[in-house]
């Protein structure tokens, strides 16, 4: 065949609408509702026909149809208040009084990006969380660049055979469909480099902007490259570890390199879990390089300005590759920093891992970074238990990793028709002001009527998308004609509606509503009651369990002749996600807790005024309060899977019989269910007050990002004398902690105690050559649990009060009783430093 060059050519836009261009350009034009409308406004059947895509959709209209708008005074004037937004929120520069960055620039990297369907980047949650994070950085104006890889085929499509078993296919993604830029390079494209245990990785560099916010996505699909390195970038996650090693390293590598290619020189990096930790080791040889550091000096730069997030408490979920596949792409970088490759393995392995033990991914991220968290309270607490062994001295409770609960960025999924009544009473602006407190009570100021009538819209349009998609799917199997018609009638858009749209896993329980068959059937046909469920989410490629969970519910809508009320709807994705949490009335969530990390579908359902069922896990252990919503169970953990599941279904059973079908059917006042509307609208002000992007990124920049730009300053002020100070701190923390010992502490009274008795307790702490001055003795106490373990550790610092020469001191304070009970208490020692120096290992002493 001959070789064949591809070009595309789209409509010559009328001057007047020249800007169609450029919004078509910026994805921030997917969470705008005026800017979705506009696209809309040019044809609205094609805007659907082309997945709301802007670039596929310009090339679908016709030339005529824009020379009428081109003169439709209506469109322009709509036109030109969208331009006008644009300009504000996106091209000027953000107002944000005296910037407390300068200079100073975030880079955050991600496996995944889900800003919107048309963009195939991600496979779930967290990546549809990386992309509220850009969106609300983008309008809170922080200096943040995003790093990723451009996967040509995306994550998989998601189709059911006749039997309800799960196929995946890959379909290419049109690279000219997207609204990519080529990076450049002075006169060509920007090219970078990464070695590899087969040769050199090359990759190109793209851009797409998110408002503000430049996401580079790095390209491995050039023609210098093998096949086999050209399918790095082929498929997100791919279930192969050597080609899912190379992904991570081009990530975390590649992309700090891409980003020094462009002058860009990271402040702080932000890493959204462990896929990317490799970004440390190129930036620490980045930092040495660029300021002429050493390796222990630029190491107390690097962990100080770099922020980890973990999202997943389920240890199968966090990478680790074998030693020796990790070997090839370590030893260059070995050869950078000058140290032997054992030292970054090392790295990712606890200090008591076996040497040929895996390395992972989740460990080498944490090594490297002072500020660690979680994504909910509970996660917070599960991951500093789950990953405790990486800080063996410590207690479970005592580790380094806090937690930021997520959000979820408001405008990409609340309904038009709530903007509309948001636009009415919380004013205009409401999605720029929608955190103050103001604001968010006049929610209670909606006329039920008016509300009800809304959801109801909602919930009506939900119906209509899905049994759009029903009979698609129908016919794609060569389904029975009666049974195509069938699904053109199926739900009801009167009928108490249930969602549950997850990824389909053993632990998030998909089937726990299945487990008592007839008592379910008896629910779904009520005559005067009726209920309806929507199911919807993929599951992973190798995970038959997870597929059989789908049969499951597929097989059991046919043999008990509930299929008028059960639908379940293929290739979940964000587009499906929207129409999901604005229609449905109940949001259903039954993961075995606490293996939820934290869930943000509720958090979205809720914004929309969707109640939330749900087991205490995640985000709803916070959020749940009996005005808006329900709980199943009462936040038990049990030791006996089966068990669990039997208590819980039982539970959510009674629930949904007893306390949720009544509310939402209990018409007392003008046919409307007045105390489901309350609930409502107490859903809606927690989500919009609590669980938006814009309080999540706030909080990332009040307690992370500008606490790091300031360390970074400060750091490398007059040629980084603070960061070589603190290395050589460190290092004589290393040297001489081994001389120090603890005596058993001594109290001044045997006790029994009463509240409000106080007894003092010392101790005679040997530091040796270190002195007093470098370390903190505290005094470590709580409620016992075990006899050598406490439920909860608090400190105490303990006071020096006598030198006895020779390093020896004796340390005392005064404990106050003050609640009754079972208490223990003992003495340790830990460098009086910062978080990074404090958890080191080794930089721990007990008596």
């Amino acid at each position: 065949m001959k070789h064949i060059q591809a070009f595309q050519v789209f409509p010559k836009l009328p001057g007047s609408l020249s800007f169609l261009g450029v919004l078509s350009r910026n994805l921030w034009w997917s969470w705008k509702p005026d800017a979705i409308e506009l696209f809309r406004r040019v044809d609205q059947r094609l805007w659907e026909e082309s997945g709301r895509n802007p670039i596929v959709f310009a090339t679908q209209v016709s030339q005529e149809r824009l020379k009428r708008l081109a003169n439709d005074d209506s469109f322009l004037a709509h036109l030109d208040r969208v331009r006008q937004q644009f300009k504000e929120r996106v091209l000027a520069s953000p107002d944000m009084g005296q910037n407390p960055y300068g200079s100073a620039r975030i880079a955050y990297f991600s496996m995944e990006f889900g800003i919107h369907e048309s963009l195939p980047l991600f496979a779930g949650g967290l990546g549809v969380l990386a992309g509220d994070h850009l969106k609300s950085a983008s309008h809170l104006g922080l200096p943040m660049v995003a790093v990723g890889l451009l996967y040509r085929q995306g994550y998989f499509r998601q189709l059911l055979d006749p039997n309800g078993w799960q196929q995946e296919t890959f379909p290419e993604t049109d690279m000219y469909t997207l609204p990519l830029t080529r990076v450049k390079n002075g006169s060509g494209g920007l090219r970078i480099q990464v070695d590899g245990p087969d040769g050199d990785i090359l990759a190109d560099v793209w851009k797409i902007m998110i408002g503000r916010i430049p996401l580079y996505l790095l390209d491995t699909n050039v023609v210098e490259n093998p096949p086999a390195i050209r399918d790095i970038t082929a498929r997100l996650y791919n279930s192969e570890p050597g080609v899912r090693l190379a992904q991570e390293v081009l990530l975390g590598i590649g992309g700090m390199r891409a980003l020094a290619a462009m002058g860009l020189e990271p402040t702080i990096c932000h890493m959204n879990e462990g896929h990317s930790a490799f970004a440390n080791i190129e930036r620490l040889a980045q930092i040495m390089a660029r300021h002429n550091l050493d390796m222990p000096t630029a190491m107390e730069v690097v962990a100080r300005t770099s922020v980890f997030t973990t999202h997943t408490p389920v240890p199968a979920g966090h990478d680790e590759f074998p030693v020796q596949q990790v070997e090839p792409y370590i030893k260059p970088l070995a050869k950078k920093l000058k140290i032997p490759a054992e030292k970054i393995l090392a790295w990712g392995r606890t200090v008591n891992s076996e040497p040929i033990g895996p390395f992972s991914m989740l460990i080498l991220g944490l090594r490297f970074s002072q500020f660690c968290n979680g994504v909910s309270r509970l996660h917070g607490r599960v991951a500093r238990r789950m990953w405790s062994h990486v800080w063996p001295e410590h207690s479970d409770d005592d580790g380094p990793i806090t937690h930021v609960t997520n959000g979820v960025h408001v405008s990409s999924f609340i309904a038009p028709e709530i903007v509309l009544l948001f636009e009415r009473y919380l004013g205009p602006e409401w999605h720029y002001s929608s955190r103050k407190l103001e604001n968010i009570e006049r929610i209670d100021e909606i006329y039920d009527e008016e509300l009800w009538r809304a959801h109801q819209m909602s919930r009506t349009r939900l119906i209509s998308k899905v049994r759009g998609l029903l009979v698609e799917q129908y016919a794609r199997r060569n389904a029975p004609i009666a049974v195509v018609r069938a699904a053109e009638t199926t739900l009801d858009p009167g009928v108490l509606t249930i969602g549950f749209a997850r990824r389909f896993t053993t632990y998030k329980r998909a089937n726990l509503i299945l487990r008592d068959p007839e008592r379910l059937k008896a629910m779904l046909t009520d005559e005067d009651r009726p209920v309806q469920i929507i199911f919807a989410g993929k599951a992973h490629p190798q995970d038959n369990e997870g597929k059989e969970l789908i049969r499951n519910i597929i097989q059991f809508a046919r043999h008990h002749d509930v299929r008028s009320h059960i639908a379940f709807i293929e290739d979940y994705d964000m587009g499906v996600a929207r129409h999901l949490v604005q229609g449905v009335d109940v949001w259903l969530n039954t993961p075995r807790r606490p293996l939820e990390a934290c869930g943000t579908s509720g958090m979205k359902a809720a914004i929309n005024g969707a109640l939330n069922l749900s087991v205490l896990d995640g985000w709803w252990d916070e959020g749940y309060t009996p005005e808006r919503g329900w709980s199943i169970g009462t936040g038990e953990e049990y030791p006996d899977p089966a068990y669990q599941d039997a208590v819980e279904s039982q539970a959510l059973y009674n629930v949904l019989e007893n306390d949720v079908i009544p509310c939402y059917y209990n018409r007392v006042s003008g046919n409307m269910p007045v105390d489901w509307l309350a609930k409502m609208k107490a859903s809606m002000k927690m989500a919009m007050t609590h669980f938006c992007s814009h309080r999540m990124v706030n909080e990332y920049q009040q307690r992370f990002y500008l606490q790091g730009v300031q360390r970074y300053r400060e750091l490398m002020a007059d040629s980084a004398a603070e960061a070589k100070r603190l290395s050589v701190l460190h290092q004589r923390l290393k040297d001489l902690w081994k001389e120090i010992r603890v005596d058993i502490p001594e109290r001044d009274h045997e006790g029994p105690f009463q509240v409000e008795d106080r007894f003092t307790v010392s101790a005679v702490v040997h530091l040796g050559a270190l002195k007093p001055a470098e370390v903190d003795v505290e005094l470590y106490y709580g409620r016992m649990k075990r006899t050598t373990e406490l439920i909860k550790g608090l400190t105490q610092e303990m006071a020096m009060v006598e030198d006895r020469g020779e390093g020896s001191y004796l340390y005392r304070c005064t404990v106050s009783c003050r609640d009754s009970g079972r208490y223990g208490f003992t003495v340790r020692v830990v460098p009086r430093a910062d978080d990074w120096i404090r958890f080191s290992p080794g930089l721990l002493t007990w008596a």
